[in-house]
């Protein structure tokens, strides 16, 4: 199974919109933030849909077109962004009913929801707690800027 990188690509994103704002340039076009991710600017395109229907970035049009951010990147946390691009809950079960005669299927979902509901408390929490400030000074502390 892929891992999903859209939450990457969200932090990611928001992270290089931060940094261009701290260097005077507060709007940046879905390709400039493209080159930033090296993908296609349909993905970022996708991102930024995703971030502005949260609220987290804005869009401008006509002269001086592009993305900025709509909150100080101290006060947009992990958590936003992976509320804005993630859909699905963390962890899943069986998508069709188990074989409730066999005690292992009849037994399993109630298992694994109570392991499944704590882990996702604990990702959410660590989620919350680090901000896109946080991650672009950690970002530059790695990369020797």
């Amino acid at each position: 199974m892929a891992a999903n990188s859209r939450l990457t690509i969200g932090v990611h994103v928001l992270a290089w919109l931060a940094l261009a704002e701290r260097r005077g340039r507060a709007v940046l076009t879905s390709d400039e933030v493209a080159a930033s991710v090296k993908t296609n600017p349909v993905v970022v395109r996708r991102s930024l849909g995703d971030l502005r229907r949260a609220g987290l970035v804005v869009v401008r049009h006509g002269a001086g077109a592009g993305w900025s951010l709509a909150r100080a990147p101290e006060e947009i946390t992990v958590l936003d962004v992976y509320e804005a691009v993630e859909s699905e809950p963390l962890f899943g079960l069986h998508h069709t009913e188990p074989n409730l005669e066999c005690p292992v299927g009849r037994g399993i979902r109630p298992a694994l929801g109570g392991v499944y509901d704590g882990a996702e408390r604990a990702v959410r929490g660590e989620l919350e707690r680090t901000s896109i400030a946080d991650v672009l000074r950690e970002t530059l502390e790695v990369s020797g800027r």
